[in-house]
């Protein structure tokens, strides 16, 4: 395996993670399928870091694999957001009845950020639907570094 390709591969990893956690910093925080979204990323810069130790082929798989993951998170998120589908109901509001939505309004503590809500986008493009693109170039990068 090339290394380049390698960190090229994991660099959208970090980006991507990074730019998350700099879109929290500036207020706009993440909902459950959010966080859903980082695990993969997280997993997919461990096997960068591992297959520059060991290039073995089938670190490049399995980072291909983690991509594919956040990338299919992204773009079932997306289609909450946009209402194509349902979302789980602990961050939708789905499985709320009248009493429930009024108990939530009066309990302290963090407020529960809805994961069928768009908080920002760029081109009518949300942070889930860039994540799902970029997640994708991703799964392709990390396959030409597992082949090479």
């Amino acid at each position: 395996m090339n290394r380049l390709h390698i960190i090229t591969a994991a660099s959208v990893s970090v980006a991507l993670l990074g730019g998350a956690y700099v879109f929290e910093f500036f207020g706009y925080p993440p909902c459950e399928m959010c966080y859903w979204q980082r695990w993969p990323h997280m997993a997919a810069i461990g096997i960068g870091i591992l297959a520059l130790i060991i290039p073995a082929r089938i670190l490049g798989y399995l980072g291909a694999l983690a991509a594919a993951a956040t990338a299919g998170i992204g773009i079932f998120h997306t289609g909450v957001e946009r209402k194509w589908w349902n979302g789980p109901s602990s961050c939708t509001g789905s499985g709320l009845d009248a009493s429930g939505g009024a108990d939530l309004l009066s309990l302290d503590g963090p407020r529960l950020i809805m994961c069928d809500q768009v908080s920002w986008e760029l081109f009518t493009l949300s942070m889930a639907s860039w994540n799902a693109v970029f997640s994708i170039i991703a799964v392709w990068l990390w396959i030409v570094a597992a082949r090479r």
